[in-house]
This record gives C-alpha cells, sequence and structure tokens, in this order.
C-alpha cells in the first residue's frame, strides 16, 4: 500500500519569498520536485497544498532550515548589495550560489554582532570614510603606512597567500570581517556589507589568490567609502563608473606603488614583456601578471595592444593552473576541515566563537554550528586561530 503524503499548510507569499530569493525559477522548482510548472503555480498561488516530502526537498535545495517554510509572513530580509557588476541583462539578478553567500555573509555579521556584545567587544570601524574627492592613490599610500606595508616586506612573503592573510589580518584588526566563499566566478568575485556592524567583505574562493588580493583592496575601498556593493573587480574592464574606477586606482596603487613599479620596470625595460621576466615580477611583488601588465600600461612602458594581448594569453595559463590545483585538492581528499574553516571565516570571526564558548556564553553545539564543522575539527581550529 503506498503511503499517503502528508499535506502542509503553507503561506503562499512565504513560499513565494523563499523561491525568489534563493534565485530560483518556477521551472526549476518543478524539475527539483519532479513535477509540472503548473502545480508549482497552483500551490504557490494557495490552490494547492505542498506536501511535507516536497518542503524537505525545497529546504534542501534552497539552503534553509525546514521551520521557515512554516513562518505566518515572509521574513524582512536586509536588501541586496548595489549591483555594480555591469552585466547586460542582469541587473540585480544573481545565480544561487551568489546569493546563498550573501545570506551567509549576513548571517555570520549577525552572529558576530551578539557574540561581540555578549564579550563586550568593540565592532565600530577603525578607518575613517572618504569620498570620490579624494585622490586614490594618495588614501591608498596612507593606508600602507597604516598597515605598516614597506616594499621590503611585501617582497619579503613567500607567497600570494601569506601577503593575503597578512592583509587580512590588518584589516580584521580593523573591526572588518572578511570571508572567502564560492561564487561562480562570471557573476561576482566580491562584494561589501558595509550597513551594519561589524562591516564585512567577501572575496570569491573560485578566483585565483592574485586576483583575490585585488579583490580585497578593492572591496576595502568600497567600505572606505561606506558602501554596500557586489561587483567584478577587474583592472582590464576599462569602465566610465566612477566609483568601480576609483576603488580599482585605490586597490592597484595600494598593492603597486607607482615608484615601486616604476623603478621595476625600468630595470627590466628590454624584455619586459618576457614570459620570464613577468613570473619574475609576480614573484617579487605577489601579484598577478595582470595587475603588473596594467600598471605597464598606465605608466607608458607598453601599448593597450600589447596589454590585452599578452594579458589574455596569460590569464588564461593562471585559469588553466588554478583549476589543476583545485582538480589535485579534491582527489587527495580535498582542503583539510580545519583549514578551510579558518580560510573561509577568518581568525576574527573564530575568535569571537571561541572566547563566547570559553566564557559560557554559547554551548558547545553553538560553537560548532557557527563554525560549520564536526566535533572532531573544534580543537584543531581554536589552537590554529589562536597562533
Amino acid at each position: 500500500m503506498a503511503k499517503k503524503s502528508i499535506l502542509v499548510e503553507v503561506n503562499p507569499a512565504v513560499l513565494i519569498w523563499l523561491r525568489e530569493s534563493s534565485g530560483w525559477e518556477i521551472n526549476d522548482v518543478a524539475k527539483r520536485l519532479q513535477t509540472s510548472e503548473r502545480i508549482i503555480l497552483a500551490i504557490e498561488q494557495g490552490k494547492k497544498q505542498p506536501t511535507l516530502r516536497q518542503l524537505k526537498t525545497l529546504a534542501v535545495a534552497y539552503h534553509r532550515p525546514l521551520a521557515i517554510f512554516l513562518l505566518s509572513e515572509p521574513k524582512e530580509e536586509k536588501p541586496l548589495p548595489k549591483d555594480y557588476r555591469m552585466i547586460t541583462g542582469k541587473r540585480d539578478r544573481f545565480d544561487k550560489k551568489t546569493l546563498l553567500a550573501i545570506r551567509k555573509a549576513r548571517h555570520l555579521q549577525t552572529v558576530s554582532q551578539e557574540l561581540a556584545k555578549n564579550t563586550d567587544r568593540d565592532t565600530s570601524l577603525q578607518v575613517e570614510f572618504t569620498t570620490l574627492r579624494a585622490n586614490p592613490q594618495e588614501v591608498a599610500s596612507s593606508y600602507r603606512e597604516l598597515f605598516q606595508l614597506t616594499l621590503e616586506k611585501q617582497q619579503n612573503f613567500t607567497s600570494s597567500y601569506k601577503f593575503f592573510y597578512y592583509l587580512r589580518d590588518v584589516l580584521e584588526e580593523l573591526n572588518i570581517l572578511v570571508f572567502q566563499f564560492s561564487m561562480p566566478i562570471d557573476d561576482a568575485r566580491g562584494f561589501t556589507l558595509a550597513d551594519e556592524l561589524p562591516v564585512a567583505i567577501v572575496v570569491n574562493t573560485k578566483d585565483i589568490i592574485q586576483a583575490r588580493l585585488f579583490s580585497l583592496m578593492h572591496e576595502f575601498a568600497h567600505i572606505l567609502l561606506g558602501e554596500t556593493v557586489i561587483d567584478l573587480p577587474n583592472l582590464s574592464n576599462f569602465s566610465d563608473h566612477k566609483i568601480e574606477t576609483w576603488c580599482n586606482e585605490f586597490a592597484s596603487a595600494f598593492l603597486l606603488p607607482s615608484s615601486f613599479a616604476n623603478n621595476l620596470f625600468d630595470l627590466n625595460l628590454v624584455n619586459l614583456l618576457d614570459t620570464e621576466v613577468l613570473k619574475s615580477l609576480s614573484r617579487k611583488t605577489n601579484l598577478s601578471k595582470g595587475m603588473l601588465l596594467y600598471n605597464m600600461y598606465k605608466m607608458g612602458f607598453i601599448t593597450l595592444e600589447s596589454y590585452k594581448g599578452v594579458l589574455n594569453r596569460h590569464q588564461k595559463l593562471a585559469e588553466t593552473k588554478e583549476k589543476e590545483k583545485k582538480t589535485k585538492e579534491k582527489s587527495g581528499g580535498g582542503i583539510p576541515q580545519d583549514r578551510k574553516c579558518l580560510s573561509e571565516l577568518g581568525v576574527k570571526f573564530v575568535s569571537l566563537v571561541a572566547d563566547n564558548f570559553e566564557s559560557k556564553k554559547i554551548t558547545y553545539s553553538d560553537a560548532l554550528s557557527y563554525l560549520s564543522i564536526k566535533a572532531k575539527h573544534f580543537d584543531k581550529v581554536l589552537a590554529k586561530a589562536e597562533k
């Protein structure tokens, strides 16, 4: 005898809100539930009740708790970040994974507020806001000083990852949360949440690390401007968007001051576009070849045609290498969970959780939930966060 389906009474407005805020279309839902679009429309119009099994399937698909489907009304959420991606035909339309990353960051931001309050931690932003009237190169120079980032220190980092984590640590000291989540690379490379404290930056783990370095400082520029935005930071995208241009110039000047770049390029003037020379300069600065090429063009060392041609070749090589690296990581069992947790959430957030757990403000179960880890990884994560 076939099992009888359990029907669940839900508010159709809640179903529509959950679907749309998760980036799903009617046809997507119909395929996932193995039914017709007509049935889904009937459910969302209140003419038909969904089954418990259907709601469980949607909870998994939307990455939402089952209980949220039983709300009496749609939950009020913060608006999405301003869309500065400049993608034709996709204004304010985001991939499901990008929307999930935004929701996750918002949740962690709220959790951070509560955890900081529990332990009397200050969450106020420890930098001064600026405006588009300020010179981005001068602002960048002042922040290199604040970050104590000398040219010698930058060249002494043994990898771009070390450079990235140094900058992340400094930003966290300024009360800026820095998260790393996976999103489709052509949909978003980063976003900022500056309308709540603590403010947060999210960069895309699908990007190569050198591109993440640029996105990190580009998004920091948006924080300095007090903006909550989502974008595709890219120096090769010549745009007349004043804010994106300002943030690009800030990030470029911060990561590669013109005086430093000029000396580097002068020393290698004869073979500037040689593959080995570019590799050497990239290792020396811990920056991408794209960043170096952009500055060569901007400073008049190469033509626009040379810039675009060489950039295209090196971008393809970099993307191929990154894919090969991630394939090796997957075949080898992936990144260890303790490392992955710290990479995604950062030391500041993990420390907030640890302090609350140790002072008995939250339970062990709460701590594991906030960190999205299993019990066997908990001690390792906390130990690494203390280093």
